[in-house]
């Protein structure tokens, strides 16, 4: 089984020991993604939502390098530095997931995101096309 890194110039890069993806029989596994604009490299904003739509953006970006979309996600986790933001967040991410099929998620809040001022972060895991 060969395992490929995938990586865009559309979504932030990576800044640690890891990739933005990888592949691996059959599935992606993107990395948790921040409401980060790749084009400036700072948070897209300061809400919730708008971190969250950012995130979303990021995630397409690059499943769609990998060769899969939006609509193969199986799996997704949500991490929120204030569980009250729930909500809000939830409501963005349905508007990336409208699928006949939502894919399997988990949520967490009080984490702490290394990075000043991220209030949510998503990663997923999606077949190929």
């Amino acid at each position: 089984m060969a395992i490929e890194e995938v990586a865009t110039s559309n979504a932030p890069q990576a800044l640690g020991a890891y990739s933005q993806a990888v592949k691996a029989n059959g599935f992606v596994f993107v990395s948790g993604q921040l409401g980060i604009d790749p084009e400036t490299g700072e948070l897209a904003g300061s809400t919730p939502a708008i971190q969250t739509h950012q995130a979303m953006k990021n995630i397409e970006a690059i499943l769609k390098e990998a060769g899969s979309g939006l609509d193969k996600i199986v799996r997704a986790t949500i991490y929120m530095q204030n569980a009250a933001d729930f909500a809000q967040i939830n409501d963005v991410y349905a508007k990336y997931v409208e699928g006949a099929v939502k894919p399997a998620r988990v949520a967490f809040g009080s984490n702490v995101i290394p990075k000043p001022g991220a209030v949510v972060e998503i990663d997923a895991i999606a077949v190929q096309e």
